[in-house]
């Protein structure tokens, strides 16, 4: 028995924790060592969500070939990209909670594991139910990878710089991963076929595996099944899948049809069930009461808008190059390239205004810019070109978002208590998902509600840009009101060993 090991509060400490690093070998050769062992981690960690996320937005291009070497019917296409992210985003927090209680490390590899078995049953599924069914699990495996890997970040840097830069740089590859996955995407569809998309995450999933297992801190704790709120996650589960199903579809039923009502509805009564439960169990998914820390509960809000600005981003961008522009799918993924860079460039940004000004002003200027930016998209006409008329406005709202990503992962998880690292880690990543499903889901139907014909296309999605600037505009003022000020912040953020993590 491990008995030796058990801080109630404080995780055990593993060898390659840095703080065990640091107190056993005194000398500058010792903690450069430390910091190279800390640099690879994060680079595996970042990679495994890199892999996770590329799986969303890749497919995002690859659909139409999809679809037809499948014969997916019109309206059945989304359920590519809703299969995933159904069972990704509502699996997040039980995937965030049995991080904490049965070891990130088992969580991580067998996460890896189920993601990339189910990749293999993807690129060879012969027909759509197979390719949906292959997409749930590997939904399944990404919802156990995740929210493990940013455990893993949470107890392994110390809290202060290390750990806010750590947590800039997972937030960085949320969103560039993104553009990445758009661009690798159309590469792949085009030169290899679909299936690539799929076949790249064995290997890139052997190697994480390999380095993983020589990397990550063994779990020194038995795992705990007691405290795993079974019937709170399957309650969260449901409720969570309802409302994303009841908003995928709606674009086919309709906003006001009777199943959009009745499912959403049920979805959001479910919900309210949950944070009943939750507030009397002793142990429980979720502790509603830390929604209530502005950083949380403030930051939860601002991911979601994040997220759907985002991902709507992407879809509306796609959907205008390939559908009004007439741009073919790899051209279409290379378009993304600058946006990939302005997100780079807004993450850099951001990096260093929060070590200086915490995170309400710098999410408030991220949002004001995106709206800025998504407002010049919002002019592309039906005669109009890539670099008059989505290269400016994409840049621009890039930055914007990249800063806003940095901040709001970072907000979300400030403070957390070690033991508490999975659990918020999970409604860091529920958030992104959610607000990503629901932003899609509602510009897609905007974009194709003044007609499906490339020729009246432009207009919906000039409208559906609209939305999503007002949308980031709001943002922008709600950042001001709820996030905690900087004189809250900036403690957390900076404090522990002045250690640069670049």
């Amino acid at each position: 028995m491990h008995t030796a090991h058990h801080h109630p509060h404080h995780g055990a400490v593993a060898p390659t924790d840095p703080h065990a690093i640091s107190a056993d070998h005194h000398g500058p050769a010792a903690a450069h060592g430390a910091m190279r062992r800390l640099k690879q981690l994060l680079l595996l960690l970042c990679v495994a969500q890199l892999m996770v996320i590329l799986d969303i937005s890749a497919v995002n291009v690859a659909m139409p070939d999809m679809a037809k070497s499948l014969g997916i019917a019109g309206s059945d296409v989304g359920w590519t990209i809703t299969s995933y992210s159904l069972i990704f985003g509502s699996l997040l927090l039980l995937g965030g909670r049995a991080a904490d209680l049965l070891g990130a490390r088992r969580m991580f590899l067998s996460g890896l594991v189920v993601f990339v078995a189910a990749s293999l049953a993807a690129a060879t599924a012969g027909d759509a139910a197979t390719l949906f069914v292959a997409r749930a699990a590997q939904g399944l495996g990404a919802a156990l990878l995740s929210p493990a890997a940013l455990s893993i970040l949470m107890r392994t840097f110390p809290q202060g710089t290390p750990r806010t830069h750590a947590l800039a740089a997972w937030g960085a590859v949320g969103g560039a991963g993104a553009a990445v996955g758009v661009l690798l995407g159309g590469v792949l569809t085009e030169l290899l076929g679909w299936q690539a998309i799929f076949l790249i995450n064995l290997p890139i999933g052997a190697a994480l595996a390999v380095a993983a297992r020589r990397m990550i801190p063994a779990d020194t704790r038995t795992p705990r099944w007691r405290g795993l709120d079974v019937p709170g996650a399957l309650l969260a589960t449901a409720s969570l899948g309802a409302i994303v199903f009841a908003l995928s579809q709606a674009a086919d039923v309709g906003w006001t049809a009777a199943q959009t009502f009745a499912v959403g509805g049920a979805g959001f009564a479910g919900l309210v069930a949950f944070v009943l439960v939750e507030r009397r169990k002793a142990q429980p998914l979720l502790r509603i009461e830390r929604l209530a820390d502005r950083g949380v509960g403030g930051g939860l809000a601002m991911m979601l808008a994040a997220a759907a600005a985002l991902f709507g981003t992407f879809l509306l961008v796609s959907l205008y190059m390939q559908n009004v522009l007439g741009t073919g799918p790899l051209l279409t993924g290379l378009g993304f390239l600058p946006l990939a860079v302005a997100l780079a460039a807004g993450v850099h940004v951001g990096q260093h205004a929060l070590m200086h000004a915490g995170v309400r002003l710098p999410m408030a200027a991220g949002f004001a810019t995106a709206a800025g930016g998504l407002l010049m998209l919002s002019a592309a006409g039906a005669d109009g070109s890539y670099l008059s008329d989505v290269l400016p406005g994409m840049l621009v709202a890039g930055i914007g978002l990249g800063v806003v990503l940095v901040s709001v992962s970072v907000s979300v998880m400030t403070g957390a208590p070690e033991e508490e690292s999975g659990m918020l880690s999970g409604l860091n990543t529920t958030g992104h998902e959610l607000g990503g499903t629901l932003g899609i889901a509602v510009l897609a139907t905007i974009a194709a509600g003044s007609g499906a014909n490339a020729g009246s296309l432009s207009p919906g999605i000039g409208e559906a840009f609209l939305v999503i600037s007002a949308t980031a505009a709001a943002a922008s003022i709600l950042a001001l009101i709820v996030l905690p000020s900087a004189a809250t912040v900036l403690p957390k953020l900076r404090l522990a060993p002045r250690m640069a993590v670049h």
